[in-house]
């Protein structure tokens, strides 16, 4: 046994062929490139005929002066590979060495000169021999079985593979990420790798099975298939999983393979593909992502498609979401899908129809801003304008009308306002009597909704250039130190409520919170920017807005707080005009809620009710204060001096009256349009009066493309 090492020295090095590096005899993979020992090294030249060498192991064992030979090793029926005298089994594919009984060993007519008929009959047994000893008890002694443990301990350490934990493929050693999906190597010298009890079960189910046992070798784990997994933390819902396939010699077709898997992975929609496994799974989240990315309800399944999710019984080609969801009785995501089947109107909003009027207003606003001097540097505008529909669109023909409003107003904010929670145009006295309904005017889905509805409801405009995000973010900067010590005065009431209170850092750092937010374009903004524009415009800022914000599901979230009236308190009232406007707040989105310009006073207002009479020229619509359960709207950042008089102060700042059914109003004064404001709506309304009654239809989808918005509504 110990001269077996130095007869091994002696023998000649075998060479790789992928990277020519001399590899010792024992060494089953390249030390360098870790390239698989060629099947041709394994046997020798002299030996690498199977059926010359069959009849030899199976009449003749060798003898005990010839055991230390390499010539003596025993060959594996299966793999042909030369295992030492003493293993019970193969070193490389783990077959049980075959046991011969003394007859058959005896028997004379198992000579080398067998005939070739001998030579078949043979290399059959020998195969059968195989699955009939993995069924049989082991033979073998204690030291038999030590010569084996080494033997496959030292071909099995540059074999054993380890399985990604993302998509189960089983990787090489020396691969410090998945070739499948990148996904790092885990740590740990066992992590994620196959046992040598795994490994050599995963030989055994990967061999040829005989006739007959062919049903029970097609049920492998190691079949490729897809598994898609939903992460809900960081909402990464498509992942590729993979199973290896079989070792193969060939390392340029494996590569190739990878590299065909990992473009079908880049190429393929996973949203897609998780929300279809989402229906059947009866998950809704997966169906939301879709089509909030703007997946398209009315896709269909193709075959590829099919393929990867490998649920034949569940997906069939042609199929679309809504198939699945009646297929499977998910009746929540019908609803949904039903919901967004009708196909999205395009957007064709006064900004957008005449691109170079709508730059001059832009420019003409920009001029408007100006920086106050003194102890309060905070930038102003020094023009009046409110922004409103004109009254012309009542005499368009009732489906001009309706198509204009489609494609002006945003239809889920309006409806979410007035019919899921009665917040706006609830009261029939003021949309009819007084024609003051309200209309939710579509805007941009940016971080940047609070001053896009701002502008609108002042100019009609988007603030695309950030002109406004740039006064506020230097307003805040600049005069901090009288805005901080009014936002910290007001936010300072409600933990004093609670009894529990900040400490100076905290402080800090929320206003640095707040001053970055109004720096950094499309970011989401907060209650003191809208005080603080109420300030940069001079007119108080009337917030109608849902309570509490709610998930796609209907499920309470938190508290919103950002209804409320916003005064601008630190200017003197003899500064500020009295006229507010009117924003919709809904779920993370704000827009501009404007009324349609009225066409006379007198003409609205009877003698019934002398004390709404306006005594000026400009048009009057009137903003409820309460809400629909008659309680006074919250006034929002007011000191500790204020507190307990927020009638006075609301009478002080807003032009107030009651009506006749006994709702407080705030007077809404439209005055005179600015030249480019009123340029840009005759442009935008010269479309529709040119549109006839009969052609409404028609036209709709050729002019849909006409003009649209960048963006889409939330």
């Amino acid at each position: 046994m110990n001269n077996r090492p130095l007869e091994e020295e002696k023998q000649a090095k075998w060479c790789c062929k992928r990277c020519t590096f001399e590899n010792w005899p024992k060494s089953l993979n390249c030390t360098i490139c870790c390239a698989p020992k060629h099947s041709s090294l394994i046997i020798p030249e002299d030996e690498q005929d199977i059926y010359k060498i069959a009849p030899l192991i199976v009449t003749k064992e060798p003898s005990s002066e010839s055991k230390n030979s390499i010539n003596n090793k025993w060959v594996c029926e299966m793999c042909t590979y030369l295992n030492w005298p003493k293993s019970t089994k193969c070193t490389q594919c783990l077959t049980q060495r075959k046991r011969l009984s003394p007859s058959r060993s005896s028997s004379p007519n198992s000579s080398p000169s067998s005939s070739p008929f001998l030579k078949e009959s043979s290399v059959v047994e020998c195969n059968a021999a195989k699955h009939s000893s993995q069924t049989s008890t082991s033979l073998s002694s204690p030291s038999d079985d030590y010569h084996n443990d080494r033997n496959r301990s030292v071909s099995l350490s540059s074999m054993i593979k380890w399985s990604c934990q993302a998509c189960t493929y089983e990787n090489w050693p020396k691969s410090t990420k998945c070739v499948i999906c990148l996904t790092p190597k885990p740590k740990g010298e066992c992590a994620g790798q196959i046992s040598a009890e795994s490994y050599s079960e995963e030989r055994r189910t990967s061999t040829p099975s005989p006739p007959g046992a062919q049903g029970a070798s097609t049920k492998r784990v190691s079949n490729n298939e897809i598994t898609l997994l939903n992460n809900n933390k960081n909402k990464e819902f498509a992942e590729l999983g993979a199973a290896s396939a079989q070792h193969q010699t060939n390392n340029y077709l494996e590569e190739k393979r990878l590299r065909k898997l990992r473009k079908k992975v880049r190429e393929t929609d996973w949203l897609w593909l998780t929300a279809c496994c989402g229906v059947v799974n009866g998950n809704i989240e997966p169906v939301l992502q879709y089509l909030a990315n703007g997946g398209d309800p009315s896709r269909q399944l193709t075959t590829s498609d099919v393929s990867l999710l490998a649920r034949p019984s569940a997906f069939d080609v042609g199929h679309t979401l809504v198939h699945l969801a009646i297929r499977f009785q998910r009746n929540d995501v019908l609803a949904l899908l039903l919901a967004n089947s009708s196909p999205p109107v395009a957007k064709r909003v006064p900004s957008d129809v005449s691109r170079e009027t709508s730059s001059e207003v832009r420019r003409h606003f920009s001029n408007c801003l100006r920086q106050r001097k003194g102890d309060f540097p905070c930038f102003f505008v020094f023009e009046f304008v409110i922004f409103a529909l004109p009254a012309e669109i009542e005499d368009l023909a009732p489906s001009v009308q309706a198509r204009l409003f489609d494609e002006l107003l945003d239809r889920d904010v309006q409806k979410e306002l007035e019919e899921e929670s009665p917040i706006i145009n609830w009261s029939l006295e003021l949309t009819e009597t007084l024609s003051s309904r309200l209309y939710a005017l579509w805007n941009r889905s940016t971080g940047d909704c609070l001053l896009d509805s701002a502008l609108q409801a002042t100019w009609g405009i988007f603030d695309k250039d950030n002109v406004l995000r740039k006064a506020l973010a230097d307003s805040l900067s600049e005069a901090s130190q009288i805005l901080f010590p009014r936002f910290k005065e007001a936010e300072t009431l409600h933990p004093n409520l609670l009894h529990f209170t900040l400490d100076e850092d905290q402080w800090e750092e929320d206003w640095a919170v707040i001053l970055s937010l109004a720096t950094q374009p499309g970011s989401a903004l907060e209650q003191f920017h809208i005080f603080t524009l109420a300030h940069i415009l001079r007119r108080p800022i009337i917030v109608y807005g849902v309570k509490y914000v709610k998930s796609f599901r209907g499920e309470t979230l938190g508290y919103a707080g950002f209804e409320g009236i916003y005064l601008p308190l630190l200017w003197e009232p003899s500064f500020c005009w009295k006229s507010p406007i009117a924003l919709g707040y809904t779920r993370g989105h704000f827009s501009a809620l404007v009324p349609i310009e009225p066409e006379s006073v007198d003409a609205r207002i009877g003698a019934s009710a002398p004390n709404l009479r306006n005594n000026d020229d400009s048009d009057v619509c009137y903003l409820p204060l309460i809400t629909s359960e008659h309680k006074l709207l919250p006034l929002h950042f007011l000191s500790r001096n204020e507190l307990g008089r927020e009638d006075e102060i609301m009478r002080q700042w807003l032009d107030c009256c009651v009506t006749e059914g006994g709702i407080l109003v705030a007077k809404q004064k439209i005055g005179k349009r600015p030249l480019p404001v009123a340029q840009m709506l005759d442009d935008w309304l010269n479309f529709y009066r040119n549109i006839t009654p009969t052609s409404t239809t028609l036209s709709h989808s050729s002019a849909a493309h006409d003009y649209s918005s960048d963006g889409d509504s939330d």
